[in-house]
């Protein structure tokens, strides 16, 4: 058999095997289509409404292009058994992403790479029933390849690592759909360089200047698509209007039983697997829409904001400026809003690249050039430009209140206080 998408990133990705081709068509992997790939981020960059259906099709494309490869250029370090165990992982690594999934996760405790593994494993799930056809045990090693646990550390690195088939879809595929150009990178370079070793892939040193390129492009969809501000005022948004609507549901239910049915089981925190999977960013946005209609005027007004974009302002602070926010926090109340829900602290860093520190809380794979005289060399020791953003976090922290509050003097003056706040653009 052979299926062929239309992809605007890759042009065509081939299906050739049932089994992908099977949980390409089940339940749980259709409904990635109605969930956005960049939550909010499609409030600042408009055009980026991709899905995650599209980026899991993506990374499962790359993954296939990269074990096709192994398989004909390194059989004797690669084994082609591997390969769709490797390509059923990249096709299922975001099949667990909920409706406004990091938002939403922080509100109810949820998490994708759990509820990831679960839909792999559960018996209840059109997926799983599609894995154990392929043999009884085939659930449990996807799942493993999801969790990290999997023995074969090649297989592993190809669906998370520092560069990755998931990183190379995303970066890719946001930077078309968001217009931000400085995403993009020599994917076809670095397909031809990467190459698998005993305990992982490396990238030949002839391909360097292709890595470099890719993480200087991660860099930036960072710090100019993933952290803007005004995408994060809308995640600021939405967890405060999901805080009001979970502490109005414990005083009056009704209202919230007629308009939200499927949100009742994370209020009441009795969610099972089903009732996660009832949900996606169309369902969501429909509450939303019907919660402007309830007699609280906060969770009116947060509804109405978010649903038609009325964004929060901020400003960068420090670690040292509580007591400032606090004299901003209560500006904000004086001017009748309730902090609770029209203030909010957001921060967002990240480490580009960093080499393998043992010792750290979360260690990671680091990326190893592999010279012809099979040498291996840790990227950062060859590449200046890399060793200038290895080990280093970059991003701020951002406090969010209403847009109004520029309007009063005593409020306006105090943020533009050096003293206090770094200088910026409001």
């Amino acid at each position: 058999m052979e299926k062929v998408f239309r992809d605007p990133v890759h042009n065509y990705i081939t299906v050739q095997n049932q089994t992908i081709y099977d949980l390409i068509n089940t339940a749980e992997f259709q409904r990635l289509r109605r969930i956005k790939q960049l939550g909010t981020s499609s409030f600042t960059f408009h055009g980026a409404e991709h899905s995650r259906f599209s980026h899991c099709m993506g990374v499962y494309h790359i993954a296939k292009k990269i074990t096709d490869y192994f398989t004909a250029t390194y059989p004797d370090r690669w084994n082609p058994e591997e390969n769709l165990v490797t390509q059923t992982a990249a096709l299922l690594h975001d099949v667990g992403h909920g409706a406004y999934s990091h938002t939403f996760e922080g509100l109810f405790g949820t998490d994708h790479e759990a509820v990831t593994q679960e839909i792999i494993t559960s018996p209840e799930t059109e997926i799983n029933a599609v894995l154990r056809q392929v043999s009884p045990d085939f659930p449990e090693k996807v799942a493993s390849v999801i969790s990290h646990k999997y023995p074969n550390r090649q297989v592993v690195q190809l669906i998370s690592s520092q560069i990755d088939a998931d990183r190379m879809d995303y970066l890719l595929r946001d930077a078309y759909y968001s217009g931000a150009v400085y995403g993009e990178f020599d994917l076809t370079r670095i397909l031809r360089v990467i190459i698998p070793m005993e305990n992982g892939i490396a990238f030949k040193a002839n391909g360097m200047h292709a890595v470099e390129d890719y993480l200087i492009s991660r860099y930036q969809m960072y710090m100019q698509v993933y952290f803007h501000p005004a995408s994060r005022a809308m995640e600021v948004q939405l967890a405060k209007l999901l805080a009001r609507a979970k502490d109005l549901y414990l005083k009056e239910d009704s209202f919230f039983k007629m308009t939200s049915p499927n949100l009742v089981p994370f209020f009441e925190q009795k969610n099972q697997l089903k009732d996660y999977l009832a949900l996606d960013d169309g369902v969501m946005n429909t509450y939303f829409q019907a919660w402007i209609q309830h007699p609280d005027p906060i969770l009116s007004d947060l509804a109405a904001s978010y649903i038609n974009r009325h964004l929060l302002k901020s400003v960068i602070y420090h670690k040292n400026d509580e007591e400032q926010l606090k004299v901003l926090i209560d500006q904000v109340a004086e001017g009748g809003f309730d902090p609770d829900y029209y203030t909010g602290l957001h921060s967002n860093f990240d480490l580009p690249y960093d080499f393998y520190r043992p010792n750290s809380e979360k260690p990671r794979t680091q990326i190893e050039i592999l010279a012809k005289d099979g040498t291996l060399t840790e990227l950062s020791e060859l590449s200046p430009v890399v060793a200038s953003i290895t080990g280093t976090s970059h991003g701020n922290a951002r406090f969010y209140f209403p847009k109004i509050m520029l309007d009063k003097p005593e409020f306006t003056q105090y943020i533009k206080n050096e003293s206090f706040f770094p200088k910026e653009e409001l």
